[in-house]
């Protein structure tokens, strides 16, 4: 038996820990992972193909965003179909050929799941839009016009402009937090409610061990459809969309979101040690992700924007996100991810001139240091910088709507390079999606493969380094006083605690390895006794 298929109930006679608590999770945007038919996207087959690199990595689950049928106008976050895959990632049956094979490689399978909005082309909304009282006319947001025909309140869309489209089929507006083409789903409605706990159920059905779920601050909405307050003014955020200019306390983050996430939770618990995390927005994130976790009927984990929207990487950034979870008694478990499909690579977000290797060896360390779980972007463990996109070869709605102000998010989302020297790095036999970057060739995994120093081959050791230590796994966090730009803290207690020690700066520091400590892992080395290096990470054990 797999380590994958010992159930919730074998594991806690075992006194073993729940297998997500401390999980390393490994991030894959299909459409950008390989390509097994020569269409130039990514897909299922292909991503099975290349599931042994995912496993050499020693993760423990992947987390696949949306494969679903979809018209792509966001990529697959405007879901068609919820129990199907798209023709262009391949079929039902090759899901379940890739669960199968995960399963021979110990790996758990996530996937991603939109539950706040569908596709303006599901059948849900076609027949939610025919008129006002067909069954389904109630199964998404709709509201009459103000008395002069403009929409109903002034709340704003993510993507650009306002976040009502007219249909003059109901003679209504819709509401779509992000995209037109991406109405919102009235999740008040427990018919609603129930036909997504009916999507959990086809894929629980089918093997998979979590989800990941999408956007879930946006999943309702305040019904008596209050204006938001504007943003004030002391607030110095770079405002660069209408959205920006608002206080979103009325069309998200509702507190009947909890009770839906409860049913969410016992519908999971039913299949034994299944995983929900959830990804939150960031103007609320901090209370929602408490909230959303709190004690044993709601979500394991969430993550929140902390990490993927910070400009600089610093000891202060550190301490504030891990202070979020104190471990206080029935305090949910925290999540946290560097990079991922929606934010610029943070190799060159924070990189600041500094030497992109070192960067990338040292944040890959202080990740799998953190108190949580940590994902890993695909292409994170190779050092990709962010890739350069011009604009005419851009794909993201977001990007081209608000060029050149919103960087996007298609520079994190070209294709994975496989090998050096071949068409298209190995990523398939017909020209991409999206087109590689140059630098992306020499960090190629068949170059990094064949060198014992790469970054690759750093991640494998980190990754093995937090499975065998409980204390980064599972283990307390406490900050020791240290001047910028150092950042030190111990994990875990008495003597399997460890102590991790950063320098986040650009110069040398002066610090010293306290007595009856030994260094048991080292990156970027070269301050001596009395300093860190810029960039120069450890962690010690008691000697």
């Amino acid at each position: 038996m797999s380590a994958v298929e010992i159930q919730s109930d074998e594991r806690a006679a075992a006194g073993l820990r729940p297998w997500w608590k401390g999980a390393c999770i490994y991030q894959v945007y299909p459409r950008s992972f390989a390509d097994s038919n020569g269409d130039g996207i990514g897909d299922l087959p292909g991503l099975t193909a290349r599931l042994d690199h995912i496993a050499s990595l020693g993760v423990d689950a992947v987390w696949i965003s949306p494969f679903f049928r979809s018209p792509m106008a966001d990529f697959g976050y405007d879901v068609s179909d919820y129990c199907d895959v798209d023709p262009v990632f391949g079929t039902l049956a090759d899901f379940d050929a890739l669960v199968k094979r995960a399963r021979t490689l110990d790996l758990r399978i996530i996937v991603d799941q939109v539950y706040s909005h569908t596709s303006d082309q599901h059948a849900w909304f076609r027949e939610s839009r025919e008129s006002r009282d067909n069954p389904k006319a109630d199964w998404y947001v709709w509201a009459d016009p103000k008395p002069d025909g403009s929409p109903p309140n002034n709340w704003q869309s993510v993507f650009s402009g306002p976040a009502w489209t007219w249909d003059a089929r109901r003679g209504q507006y819709y509401m779509h937090n992000f995209l037109s083409a991406q109405p919102q789903l009235n999740l008040h409605n427990r018919e609603v409610q129930q036909a997504i706990l009916d999507v959990m159920t086809f894929w629980l059905d089918r093997g998979v061990d979590g989800f990941r779920l999408d956007a879930v601050s946006f999943m309702m909405h305040d019904r008596a459809l209050t204006d938001n307050p504007p943003r004030p003014a002391s607030d110095t955020r770079k405002r660069t969309r209408p959205f920006d200019f608002q206080r979103h306390v009325h069309n998200q983050s509702q507190p009947e979101i909890v009770g839906f996430l409860k049913r969410m939770r016992a519908l999971a618990d039913r299949y034994g040690e299944r995983y929900l995390v959830a990804e939150i927005d960031r103007e609320h994130a901090d209370a929602e992700m408490k909230a959303f976790t709190e004690g044993d009927s709601l979500l394991q984990s969430a993550y929140g924007f902390t990490y993927l929207y910070a400009d600089r990487l610093d000891a202060g950034l550190v301490r504030a996100a891990s202070e979020i979870w104190p471990g206080e008694a029935g305090e949910g478990w925290p999540s946290w991810t560097f990079s991922n499909h929606d934010a610029p690579r943070a190799v060159s977000r924070w990189l600041e001139g500094r030497d992109p290797a070192a960067f990338a060896r040292m944040s890959l360390l202080l990740l799998a240091c953190l108190r949580g779980n940590i994902f890993l972007y695909q292409g994170e463990e190779l050092g990709l910088p962010q890739a350069d996109v011009a604009f005419e070869n851009l794909q993201d709605p977001e990007a081209i709507a608000n060029w050149p102000l919103t960087l996007g998010r298609d520079g994190a989302r070209t294709p994975m390079p496989w090998c050096e020297d071949s068409p298209f790095c190995g990523f398939g036999e017909a020209a991409p999606w999206l087109p590689h970057d140059e630098r992306h060739q020499a960090l190629a995994v068949s170059v990094q493969e064949a060198d014992p120093d790469s970054t690759l081959n750093w991640t494998r050791r980190v990754t093995a380094l937090r499975r065998s230590r409980a204390a980064l796994r599972d283990g307390a966090i406490r900050f020791r006083d240290a001047a910028e730009p150092l950042l030190v803290f111990e994990r875990g207690e008495g003597d399997a605690a460890l102590l991790c020690a950063f320098n986040l700066g650009h110069d040398s520091a002066s610090w010293r390895l306290p007595e009856g400590w030994r260094v048991i892992e080292r990156v970027n080395a070269g301050g001596g006794d009395e300093t860190l290096a810029p960039l120069e990470g450890l962690i010690a054990e008691r000697a």
